[in-house]
């Protein structure tokens, strides 16, 4: 039996009874979104992210803090309506709490987006303006009524990005690992933000 709800549970009563600050070491996501209202992330014995538990969760500026949070992260310089990740332009909203002007362009910005809302396609899409960026599959692990398919960008610095398909979404297309297709996400799914706004103790 897992005793982690029932601790977590015990935790959050104590702490918002005794209403003093306390310090909360953490592996769990889960632990950080029910029990802090603010994190800061650690890596190396460093702090690379840290703010209001929900800002830092939702707009990682770390390729390490998207992780955890379960989100696709990619970085590049600033531009009109998103941002340039490898030379591929990358168009999204911009984050509701970002003050009009404050993303100049060519400013190292960030493009945060879940794995649900990846298509995955062979070929490029002409069709519609979506984000499309090339991408190399490294495995495919069952989770639950979905398939989480992990891979690199086929940029000169590969980085990694996950999507969330269904079995018969990978069976249409015959989709294994050391193939080449395209994650492809419509801009309305991506968040630009600013990288120096996640490491701010604000």
């Amino acid at each position: 039996m897992d005793a982690a709800p029932a601790v977590r549970g015990l935790l959050h009563r104590v702490l918002r009874e005794q209403r003093q600050p306390t310090v909360l070491v953490t592996h769990d996501v889960l632990d950080a979104v029910v029990l802090a209202d603010r994190v800061a992330v650690l890596v190396d014995g460093r702090i690379i992210e840290q703010g209001p538990t929900r800002r830092v969760l939702t707009r990682p500026a770390a390729a390490f803090t998207a992780r955890i949070a379960g989100l696709n992260l990619l970085t590049g310089a600033a531009s009109d309506g998103g941002l340039v990740f490898a030379g591929i332009p990358v168009t999204g909203r911009t984050a509701e709490d970002l003050e009009p002007g404050k993303l100049e362009p060519g400013e190292q910005a960030a493009a945060v987006f879940s794995p649900s809302a990846v298509a995955v396609h062979r070929d490029r899409p002409h069709a519609s303006p979506r984000n499309a960026v090339p991408v190399r599959i490294n495995a495919l692990e069952p989770r639950g009524d979905v398939v989480r398919l992990r891979a690199e960008t086929r940029t000169p610095d590969p980085v990694v990005l996950a999507a969330d398909v269904t079995p018969a979404a990978v069976a249409d297309l015959g989709m294994s690992a050391g193939d080449d297709v395209f994650f492809v996400v419509k801009a309305a799914e991506v968040a630009i933000h600013p990288v120096s706004g996640g490491s701010s103790g604000a």
